[in-house]
């Protein structure tokens, strides 16, 4: 029996992949290697190819006995998704929904689905919890919430079992999996391009809102205690769990310049800030309430501090310097 991690040569997803083959676990990875890297899960069975062929799932689970599939393959540029939404509803949802019915006509009845807390938009009430309102803001918030309520209505239909975690911002790296994206947009991996010269400056978008230093708050999660927690939703699954949503994130607050600081700590470099003005839709606060993981899952993040999350970044950026480039 074996586990297909689609997407699995992506940041989150490879780090999954890692801890699965360390808990002993057969893993399969299927990715179409547009944002993945072949070299972050060099030595499990893969194949390179669509979540949307359903022929190639069927021949994936029946070579490899899958019996539960982690669903990581996705887009997951905001600003790319506003400009081209159809890239976004193409792959995110419509590809999705051809993977779970692949799944479904192969008997394979278990998913965990990485969601995101894109799903909320703009925030009412922080911290968020699972009741939060739904209501995505740009369409790939959009292209996740309708994959969930694809998965909701197979359970009804199909008996599909899943679990969608709906997590924050993942950062740091593992021992063997980091953060290399082209183009990078995320705050940590560009924080720490400045630190070692491969930018002049990190931009800093907005300084006036209502937190303490006037930058916004958002909730890094360490892509191991990500990586535990999907595994943790798939033994919930095999134990014969319901289908549920669950938000993961450390419930604690970092500002943009608290993250800075802690990143000149750990590297002993001299970071340049360029203040800009506010991006449009960034709210002040995303601070994940994370109780039902802890309760449904038994999961705690194990890495919570920003200064910890910085430094395996930072260490695995030291190691590789081009990141998964040869």
């Amino acid at each position: 029996m074996a586990i297909l991690v689609t997407g699995g040569a992506g940041y989150i997803g490879s780090a999954t992949v890692e801890l699965l083959k360390a808990q002993g676990a057969a893993v399969v990875v299927l990715d179409n290697l547009v944002y993945g890297h072949r070299a972050a899960v060099a030595d499990v069975p893969f194949y390179q190819g669509s979540i949307g062929d359903k022929d190639l799932i069927g021949r994936i689970v029946k070579d490899h006995d899958i019996e539960a599939c982690v669903h990581f393959a996705a887009y997951a540029y905001v600003g790319e998704s506003v400009t081209n939404p159809a890239k976004y509803f193409e792959n995110n949802t419509f590809q999705t929904n051809n993977l779970l019915n692949a799944l479904i006509e192969n008997d394979v009845k278990n998913v965990v689905f990485s969601s995101t807390c894109a799903t909320y938009g703009d925030p009412v009430r922080i911290p968020i919890d699972e009741t939060h309102p739904q209501k995505p803001v740009n369409p790939y918030g959009w292209s996740k919430f309708m994959t969930e309520r694809i998965l909701e209505a197979y359970d009804t239909a199909h008996a599909l079992k899943s679990v969608a975690l709906r997590y924050f911002n993942a950062a740091g790296a593992t021992e063997k999996c980091g953060e290399h994206h082209d183009p990078e947009t995320h705050l940590i991996p560009n924080v720490l391009n400045a630190a070692d010269g491969k930018l002049p400056f990190v931009s800093v978008f907005g300084s006036d809102y209502e937190t303490a230093d006037g930058t916004c708050v958002r909730d890094y999660i360490h892509i191991a205690d990500l990586a535990d927690a999907h595994i943790r939703a798939l033994d919930y699954l095999k134990k014969g769990g319901a289908s549920t949503h669950i938000n993961l994130g450390n419930g604690l607050g970092f500002s943009v310049l608290e993250v800075i600081e802690a990143a000149r700590k750990i590297t002993g470099k001299q970071i340049e800030v360029k203040m800009e003005a506010r991006r449009a839709g960034d709210p002040s606060h995303l601070i994940a309430d994370a109780r039902k993981a802890a309760e449904m899952l038994g999961w705690k993040p194990q890495f919570a501090e920003i200064e910890t999350i910085i430094k395996t970044a930072w260490d695995w950026k030291m190691k590789n310097p081009n990141g998964y480039a040869e």
